[in-house]
């Protein structure tokens, strides 16, 4: 699918998300993270993974856990409006989900490997859908939302969270 979604495909709160994502053709931009989530854990010593750059953020493996639990909701979405699932889904609470989440005691080389399987079967989901599906719609957090638009928000969501190791973490990931 080479078009980016309109704004009327998901809530105004995902904006930032897709904004991060300029290019048109979305797959090609979720293949290429996966690379660079790979060398996440060799950029990070053991002893910094339970880094975090303020009281009360998230440390490198919580980050990269919620990575985890974003790519898993926004894929489940994904799936499920592709399949023509009317049934609303909810919303979650991102820092709920990192609180009873064990990702502050999970190597950050399991939380990765975990991430890049979500990813890779995310793609191959996408990737099997014909043009008229990545239009489809449904209810999540009381919104609309269409399956171009979740795939954009999952490149746009990881694109934000490795910013900020970067700029918070100075984990010297590739741009």
């Amino acid at each position: 699918m080479t078009r980016r979604p309109n704004p009327d495909e998901y809530a105004p709160f995902y904006a930032g998300y897709i904004g991060r994502v300029p290019e048109a053709e979305i797959l090609p931009v979720l293949a290429a993270q996966l690379e660079t989530l790979r060398r996440l854990p060799a950029l990070v010593s053991p002893a910094r993974e339970s880094f975090a750059y303020a009281p009360g953020k998230w440390s490198i493996r919580q980050l990269v856990g919620h990575l985890g639990d974003g790519e898993r909701v926004f894929g489940f979405r994904a799936f499920a409006f592709s399949h023509g699932d009317a049934t609303p889904l909810p919303g979650f609470d991102e820092n709920a989900y990192v609180s009873a989440a064990r990702s502050h005691v999970t190597p950050l080389t399991d939380l990765v490997d975990e991430l890049v399987f979500l990813r890779e079967a995310n793609l191959r989901m996408l990737r099997a859908l014909d043009d008229a599906t990545w239009t489809a719609r449904g209810l999540a957090n009381g919104h609309a939302i269409s399956v171009r638009a979740l795939a954009f928000i999952m490149a746009g969501h990881v694109r934000h969270h490795l910013d900020t190791l970067r700029t918070r973490y100075d984990v010297k990931l590739p741009l």
